[in-house]
Parts: C-alpha cells; structure tokens; sequence
C-alpha cells in the first residue's frame, strides 16, 4: 500500500481554516467547544485528511467522529448533510439508494461538498461549532483561498 501525499490545498485549507477559528470560536454560542474542532476531507479517491484542534483530545476525538461521519456522507450521496435527511424523509428517494441507514444519520448541519480554487473536489465535514457556523467556517475559509489566488 502506498501512503497518499496530502494535496497541497488541502493543506493551504486547513490553514485557512486555522485562522477563523478564534474568529468564530468569539461567539458565545459557539464557544462550547472551547476552541476544540476538527475537520475531515474526502477527496474523489477516497484519501481521508482531517485535521483536530484545540487542547481537549477526547472533545477533539468526538468532533472529529462527527466530522467524519458528515464528510463520509456527503461523499457517499453528494449532497450536504441536513439537505440529504429532508430529502430522505420527504420521500424524495429510497434509504437503500445510498446504503446509509437511517440510525446512520448525522442530521445535522456541517457536511459539504466543496470545490477548492485549484479544482480539487472534497467531502467536507466541520465539526465544534453549531451547524450553520460549521457549514460557515467552510465557506470562508474557501473565500480566503481565493482571495489570495
């Protein structure tokens, strides 16, 4: 087995990441995680990368469980976590389609998919703050990345 270099922008991500955790981790409503957050990618080959912040390893370690799962199901169905339970529930597809049972799911806010500047396609997952700011610390993260291209 030949162990997979991380990709330079996801590298260059994780950064930019880095920098808006104070920034986001401010809020008292998403301070409960007290700067402990983490990140996992997915990448179209299925290579994993993550990333855990913060000082507190057994928070670290169930945000990046959550993280993980958010990521692995978005990269399974393509869709962003929250968006595939309303679809799921509405209906709208069988929960055999993706092979993701229904105790399996995340349900909350904080998976993407994501295209980085370079074209590089991940399955994000954000976990530590609540789920909008997870999905929103993405975005500017993304923003940044392009900013400085």
């Amino acid at each position: 087995m030949t162990e997979q270099p991380m990709n330079g922008s996801t590298v260059t991500f994780f950064r930019a990441l880095e920098q808006l955790i104070p920034e986001f981790s401010s809020n008292p409503a998403d301070a409960f995680a007290e700067g402990n957050v983490a990140v996992c990618v997915i990448d179209d080959s299925g290579n994993v990368n993550g990333k855990i912040w913060g000082t507190h390893k057994i928070k670290g370690r169930q945000f990046f469980r959550n993280a993980w799962i958010k990521a692995s199901q978005v990269w399974i169905t393509g869709m962003k976590t929250g968006e595939y339970e309303r679809k799921l529930f509405n209906g709208e597809f069988e929960e055999e389609k993706f092979g993701i049972g229904m105790p399996d799911l995340i349900g909350w806010e904080g998976g993407q998919p994501v295209v980085l500047p370079d074209g590089t396609k991940l399955a994000v997952g954000f976990s530590g703050f609540r789920g909008f700011n997870d999905l929103m610390i993405v975005k500017s993260a993304l923003a940044a990345m392009e900013a400085k291209r």
